[in-house]
């Protein structure tokens, strides 16, 4: 398919998330499969029924939580973004109260702990590669990172009120995708050691200028 048309295609249509807790943690179960199976063979060739016959399922039960392999990982990719999220929602939390200086000198802090979420994560790592590399699912890292530029901006516009809501939320938009990269290097880059990735990037956006001079 032309990478043009690829762009098009709209999003899977997910199912309904179930609310019996037996349905919940069979719908959990078959995205911990799924996600181990996309480790081990690839955007490419994971299938629907190769999900269905590692979780001992029938592809017609596996069907009534996912319409297809594209739905699958949009879930995938979805929950992976949560949990991220989560970490960096709590680190706001956290280090706010003592302004930019608590949020700069604790940056490593949070790099490692979106890398330890990632290390958690049944193929995490493949997840975050099919999240930037499929078109189809490109919208669920980009409405993920955007959620996430929002809480910061509530955090950081008080604390830099001569820049302008729309250029801080840009800025940082930009500090989010670098840290999703820094994260993919962390099991790419072997050149370079896992401790001095996180200080060097952490150095980096620490010392990134939010303010206008």
């Amino acid at each position: 398919m032309p990478a043009s048309k690829q762009a098009k295609r709209k999003p899977p249509a997910l199912r309904a998330a179930p609310k019996q807790e037996r349905a919940v943690q069979t719908r959990e179960r078959l995205l911990d499969i799924a996600g181990e199976l996309l480790g081990e063979v690839g955007i490419e060739r994971i299938s629907t029924n190769m999900i269905a016959a590692r979780a001992g399922v029938s592809p017609a039960a596996l069907y009534r939580y996912f319409k297809d392999k594209y739905a699958i990982l949009e879930a995938l990719g979805r929950r992976f973004m949560d949990r991220q999220n989560a970490v960096l929602f709590a680190w706001l939390e956290t280090h706010k109260p003592g302004g930019l200086d608590a949020l700069a000198r604790h940056t490593e802090d949070l790099l490692r702990a979106t890398a330890d979420v990632t290390a958690r994560e049944p193929g995490g790592v493949w997840i975050e590669r099919a999240l930037r590399a499929v078109p189809q699912l490109a919208h669920v890292r980009v409405e993920s990172h955007r959620e996430v530029t929002d809480a910061m901006l509530e955090v950081y516009a008080p604390l830099l009120p001569r820049v302008s809501r729309k250029t801080l939320w840009r800025r940082l938009r930009m500090s989010v995708e670098f840290g999703y990269a820094i994260d993919e290097m962390l099991n790419e880059e072997n050149r370079i050691p896992r401790d001095e990735i996180f200080r060097e990037a952490a150095a980096l956006l620490a010392s990134a200028s939010l303010e206008d001079h």
